[in-house]
C-alpha cells in the first residue's frame, strides 16, 4: 500500500509506503562494494528489473550488452507507477494513491567510478540521459514534479555504492518547491525582477561567495547557507526550466562546472557523503519569470539536532564566505 496524505497544518504531502522496508533507511543495511555482486555492474543486468534505457559510448542506445549509461525502474520504489489518483477525504483529511515514478540512472558500468572524477563529457551523456527521462515522464498527465537527486555515501543515504542517480515522478509539487515559487513571485510582484537574477548579480558583485564560473553558469555558497560548504549551481542568464540547456555548449559548461564542485568538495571534505538534488519548473508549466532551476549540494558532514527540527532553524558553524574560500582555492 502506498498513499499521500496531507498535512493540515504545513500544507505538505507525505507519503506513506509499506512495502518499503525499514532497513532500506539504515545505516546497518549491506553498502555494496563487491562489483561480483552489485546489481549494478556490467555483467549483473540479471539482478535488477527490465532496464528503461541506455545508451553506449557512442551515445546509441542499445541493449544489456556494452552499456555506458544504463536506466533502470526502482526495485524498490517510494511511488507505485500503476494506478489512479483516486484523490478522496478521511473527515478533515485528504489522501490519494501513492502513483509516481521511481527510476535509477546508472552513470558507469564501472564500480569504483565515483561522480568527482567523470570527465566532462561523460557528465554531458549523464545530463542528455537525465533529460531524455524528464521529457518522457512529462507525456504522463498524473504526474506534476519530477525530482532528480543523488545520495552519496552512507551518511546520505546511499545503500549501493555504485555511482548512479535517481529521479522520482511525482503527482504533487513538493512543498520546498512551491515555497521557493512563491517567494520568488512575491519578489518579483514587487519589484518585476526575478528573485534568483538578483541573488546571482549581488553574488558577482560581492565575489565573496563564489567558488567558480563559466561564461553560462556560476556556483556559490548561499548568503544564508544551512549547512557548512552548501553549495549552489545556477545559469547565468533567466532560465526556469532545465529542459532548456539543450545545446552543446551549454550542456558542456554546465557538466563542467558540477565536476569541478564535486572534485573540490571531495578535495576539501576528503570525499564526504552528500545529497545532491535538482530544482526545476513544475511539469505542467512552461515558462515562469519569477523562477530560476538550479542545483543544490549539501556535504553531509554536520548532524541535524531537535533544534533544527523543532524550530526550522539552521545553526551552521562554518561562515559562508570561508566554505566558499576553501572551495575556491581548491582546484
Amino acid at each position: 500500500m502506498v498513499e499521500l496524505r496531507k498535512d493540515p497544518i504545513s500544507s505538505g504531502w507525505v507519503i506513506v509506503n509499506k512495502n518499503r522496508d525499514l532497513n532500506c533507511f539504515s545505516k546497518t543495511e549491506i553498502h555494496l562494494h563487491d562489483d561480483k555482486r552489485c546489481p549494478f555492474c556490467s555483467g549483473n543486468e540479471k539482478l535488477t528489473p527490465p532496464q528503461i534505457l541506455a545508451y553506449d559510448k557512442s551515445k546509441r542506445k542499445t541493449n544489456d550488452k556494452d552499456w555506458n549509461i544504463r536506466v533502470i525502474p526502482n526495485n524498490k520504489p517510494i511511488l507505485a507507477i500503476e494506478g489512479s489518483l483516486l484523490k478522496k477525504a478521511e473527515g478533515i483529511f485528504d489522501k490519494m494513491n501513492g502513483i509516481g515514478a521511481h527510476e535509477i540512472i546508472i552513470e558507469t558500468p564501472s564500480h569504483n567510478k565515483s561522480a568527482h572524477s567523470f570527465t566532462v563529457e561523460e557528465y554531458s551523456q549523464i545530463i542528455l540521459t537525465v533529460q531524455e527521462r524528464i521529457r518522457d515522464l512529462k507525456n504522463d498527465l498524473r504526474f506534476e514534479y519530477i525530482l532528480v537527486f543523488k545520495n552519496y555515501g552512507i551518511n546520505a543515504g546511499e545503500t549501493i555504492s555504485h555511482s548512479h542517480l535517481q529521479l522520482v515522478a511525482m503527482p504533487v509539487i513538493p512543498k520546498t518547491v512551491k515555497e521557493e515559487i512563491l517567494s520568488g513571485f512575491k519578489y518579483f510582484e514587487y519589484k518585476e525582477r526575478c528573485l534568483f537574477c538578483d541573488i546571482i548579480s549581488q553574488e558577482i558583485s560581492s565575489g565573496t561567495r563564489i567558488i567558480t564560473e563559466n561564461d553560462s553558469f556560476i556556483a556559490f555558497v548561499p548568503f544564508a547557507s544551512r549547512y557548512p560548504f552548501e553549495v549552489w549551481i545556477l545559469p547565468k542568464e533567466h532560465s526556469s526550466d532545465f529542459r532548456t540547456i539543450n545545446d552543446y555548449r551549454l550542456i558542456t559548461e554546465f557538466s563542467s562546472i558540477n565536476t569541478s564542485i564535486l572534485r573540490r568538495l571531495h578535495k576539501v571534505l576528503d570525499n564526504p557523503s552528500y545529497n545532491l538534488f535538482l530544482h526545476s519548473l513544475p511539469l505542467k508549466e512552461n515558462f515562469m519569470q519569477h523562477y530560476h532551476w538550479h542545483v543544490e549540494i549539501i556535504p553531509q558532514i554536520v548532524k541535524t539536532t531537535g533544534f533544527e527540527l523543532g524550530t526550522g532553524l539552521y545553526v551552521n558553524p562554518i561562515l559562508p564566505e570561508e566554505s566558499a574560500k576553501f572551495l575556491r582555492e581548491a582546484e
